[in-house]
């Protein structure tokens, strides 16, 4: 048995206290350690993007953007050369569900792939729709919040506790127009487009800039459902995006995505 670094635990039974019947001393590292292990064997689940699946698989580069050499706007390694494999992992997710809620319901989708490079892991963060409600952080807890169901009814209320943020929220018009339309119920995991969602630099070699946004592109196509599908699919299973991914997977037709960047 060891802790956290390693090191042997010698006694895992005792601590010290502060004479025969006095108060246990807060030097005791391995209470401490093995209390605080104790108070977290249950994992409460994420805000938001609680319920998602990971595949994973490899970025392939073509070394250029457009007719240029990608070297031109950036030094990133990953980029440079064209056949260059990196390993990644995409996350794919809905957004106000918990863990075990329905993938068919009308909600953004998260889009996160983490590049594992020779220089670390880099993640690109993002969902399947290219803008986002709001500008101003402080705002993020609110807007959860006005998506979450009702804390005493715990009914989803969204014309009312949605559009009531949203009423004053004047910037999350075009997100939200985006999730109410089509692209809100997206066929798959495997049809829908990803998108960093925030602007990025890019540095040269020569340590000029350049700001860009990421877009993937799905080689599938981009397909969406209708309310009535979405619901009849509810109806049936609660996890049909993460089935029909793994099912591709599995019968060997694994999706793919091309990686556009939008240039400023």
């Amino acid at each position: 048995l060891t802790n956290r670094q390693g090191h042997p635990v010698y006694d895992n039974q005792n601590q010290r206290t502060v004479g025969a019947r006095g108060p246990a001393t807060l030097e005791n590292y391995q209470f401490l350690e093995k209390i605080s292990h104790f108070d977290r064997e249950r994992i409460p689940e994420r805000v938001v993007h609680a319920r998602g699946v990971t595949a994973y698989g490899y970025f392939e580069a073509d070394g250029t953007v457009g007719d240029e050499p990608i070297s031109t706007y950036t030094r990133a390694k990953l980029f440079q050369e064209k056949g260059k494999k990196t390993d990644v992992a995409l996350r794919f997710s809905t957004v106000a569900g918990g863990r075990d809620s329905s993938e068919a319901v009308r909600d953004p989708r998260g889009f996160a792939v983490k590049f594992y490079t020779e220089d670390g892991n880099w993640d690109l963060v993002g969902n399947n729709l290219a803008v986002f409600f709001i500008r101003d952080a402080i705002k993020f807890p609110d807007f959860i919040h006005s998506q979450k169901p009702d804390p005493v009814t715990f009914e989803a209320n969204v014309a009312e506790r949605a559009f009531d943020f949203f009423s004053q929220t004047p910037e999350a018009m075009h997100m939200v127009s985006l999730v109410f339309s089509p692209r809100g119920l997206p066929a798959s995991y495997r049809t829908m487009q990803g998108f960093g969602v925030n602007t990025y630099k890019w540095v040269n070699a020569e340590g000029e800039t350049q700001l860009v946004k990421y877009h993937w592109l799905p080689k599938q196509g981009v397909k969406s459902s209708t309310p009535a599908d979405g619901a009849a699919i509810q109806a049936g299973t609660l996890g049909f995006h993460t089935k029909d991914l793994y099912d591709a997977i599995e019968r060997g037709d694994f999706p793919q995505w091309d990686l556009h960047v939008q240039l400023m």
